[in-house]
């Protein structure tokens, strides 16, 4: 070692991020790169972390989040930096605020509402909109600092919004002129450090005013000549994330962009209850991709995307009841004295919903609804829900699902799994994680405030692959980490890190794997305004290491802030 190291983590077992097996190890750091990871390392380090009996692993790259705003005005990026993630990829899902001009500020604000579950109050007044171009706002972000790296993608919906005002936020078809203008926009945001470009084609995604996103059927030509910004560029990927109803035909589409940009491109992919077994006739579809040379990949998660029902959060399954709707307004703490109430609760369970339209709520199946726990249980059988519970107590599910939602002073939750779960087990997404044309993602860290807090995947990949899982095979440790580390950076470009080799950045979690323990979701307001969100906490990440700084002790934070934007794609020294 030509420099005594900044930093040795001794006596570790190491799992490196390669998919090899682990083994007895020291790690060694100065610059902010890993300089030697060996059985000794002599050298004596400025710092030392003991990590005797503890996992170090490399830090985890999450490619599909929505911190789009709250990079503007947090430092800290939570949840996910307190579940061994070190950078996060955002702009997911064609919705981000950059480019915007001025006039369409509420525009994209309503958007990232309706789709993405945050407040318009915390929007409109965390966004400083400093900026006009996608430069711009990279260049706001580069003039701050974080716990973990982040990198950005351009959104179809700002970047058609921009280009063609109000005729693409009502989803008319663009011009040759129009498209000219995005296909120059987006090979200027690749060179100035976009990691690539994302779009939405679902009709799950729609403002809150109720529109339908700008995306969802934007013809092909507008997708073309987007991509072929990329090859304009030389960089970039595509993430796409659609309803595939015609599974063929958007598929061929899909196939066309990858063959005339060159580009690679990853699609979201999950087990829906409307088509429980298409999620294998796509990934047949991308296997034959694959094999004919094309780089397309699925985002896949490892447990349920789950709603999460409550008192405090957007919904509950009494939210459209005559009785509950007269007390909605009120705050929490009043709202419970009432519920409480015998009269009150009589009167709720023995009404219907007003509205029943909510179909991802799945109002009255409480086949689909359980009790959560703490530590949460998310892969539950069929006879732990609620309707289980009550055939076998002799009470109603709505009885059930009411009273525990009164528990812990009304801030009791309930859980819906909607996306992986129709089989009642997680065979389905453990198929989908181990396809080797898929990548782990969908976390959503940074949304879905009030409704679902799913940026927890990285740490519930290691307790329930890992260790934990009892009703069905584990996963070995070395795979879920290089899942999470190697396969997701290199997916968007970032070769840089996501494994423990000489050269590569020090983004490193010592992990103590035996205490690992995931907590259940809780409601904090720490959001401009004083806005809600829902947020996960874990015990077990005994340090988290950033460019060789080292941002996290025993699940504290220690106040350093050595994370940065990283713009475009990075290879290791």
């Amino acid at each position: 070692m030509s420099t005594d190291p900044s930093l040795v983590i001794r006596g570790g077992t190491i799992v490196d991020g390669s998919g090899a097996a682990p083994f007895q190890g020291d790690v060694a750091v100065a610059g902010g790169r890993i300089v030697a990871v060996e059985r000794r390392i002599a050298a004596k380090g400025a710092e030392e972390i003991d990590a005797r009996g503890k996992v170090v692993a490399p830090g985890f790259v999450d490619i599909h989040t929505h911190y789009d705003g709250q990079v503007t005005w947090s430092n800290r990026i939570t949840p996910s930096s307190l579940h061994g993630v070190s950078t996060v990829v955002m702009g997911n899902c064609g919705v981000g605020f950059a480019p915007c001009k001025r006039t369409d500020h509420e525009l994209l604000i309503r958007l990232m509402e309706g789709v993405e579950d945050i407040p318009e109050p915390v929007l409109t007044a965390g966004l400083p909109w400093t900026w006009e171009s996608f430069a711009d706002y990279l260049g706001s972000l580069e003039a701050r600092s974080y716990d973990i790296d982040i990198a950005a993608q351009l959104p179809h919906a700002a970047l058609r919004v921009y280009v063609m005002g109000e005729r693409g936020a009502n989803r008319e078809p663009a011009t040759a002129e129009d498209r000219q203008a995005m296909r120059r926009l987006t090979a200027q945001a690749m060179r100035d450090g976009a990691l690539g470009f994302a779009t939405s084609r679902t009709i799950n995604h729609r403002a809150s005013d109720g529109r339908h996103i700008p995306t969802l059927t934007a013809e092909e030509a507008e997708l073309t000549d987007i991509a072929l910004g990329l090859k304009d560029a030389g960089r970039g990927v595509l993430q796409v994330v659609s309803d595939l109803r015609d599974l063929e035909g958007e598929f061929a589409m899909l196939r066309r962009l990858v063959q005339q940009s060159g580009r690679p491109l990853s699609i979201s992919l999950a087990q829906t209850d409307r088509a429980p077994h298409r999620w294998r006739k796509t990934l047949d579809l991308i296997e034959r991709a694959s094999s004919d040379g094309l780089p397309i990949k699925a985002q896949v998660c490892g447990r349920p995307v789950g709603l999460l029902l409550g008192f405090e959060l957007s919904r509950n399954p009494f939210f459209t009841h005559p009785t509950y709707r007269k007390l909605a307004h009120l705050p929490l703490k009043e709202r419970v004295v009432e519920l409480r109430k015998p009269q009150v609760r009589a009167a709720i369970l023995a009404e219907q919903p007003a509205d029943d339209r909510d179909v991802l709520m799945r109002i009255g199946n409480y086949d689909k609804i359980f009790l959560l726990g703490d530590p949460p249980d998310y892969e539950q059988p069929p006879q732990n829900s609620l309707a289980g519970i009550a055939q076998r107590t002799g009470r109603r599910p709505e009885e059930i699902a009411y009273d525990a939602l009164l528990e812990r002073d009304g801030t009791g939750m309930l859980y819906v799994p909607f996306l992986n779960y129709s089989d009642g087990d997680l065979e389905a997404a453990r198929a989908m994680l181990t396809h080797p044309d898929t990548i782990p993602g969908l976390g959503d860290g940074g949304a879905h405030c009030g409704i679902i807090c799913d940026a927890s995947f990285s740490t519930y990949m290691l307790t329930h692959w890992a260790r934990d899982r009892r009703r069905g095979e584990r996963l070995p440790i070395e795979w879920v980490v290089s899942a999470q580390a190697r396969e997701t950076a290199e997916a968007v470009g970032l070769r840089d890190r996501g494994v423990l080799k000489p050269g590569y950045k020090a983004d490193i979690n010592v992990i103590d794997f035996d205490r690992l323990t995931l907590h259940a979701p809780e409601v904090v307001y720490d959001l401009p305004t004083g806005g809600r969100r829902l947020t996960q906490r874990a015990d077990g990440y005994e340090a988290a290491i950033i460019s060789g700084v080292i941002t996290q002790r025993g699940g504290a934070a220690t106040g350093a802030l050595p994370g940065r934007l990283v713009r475009g794609a990075q290879t290791a020294d």
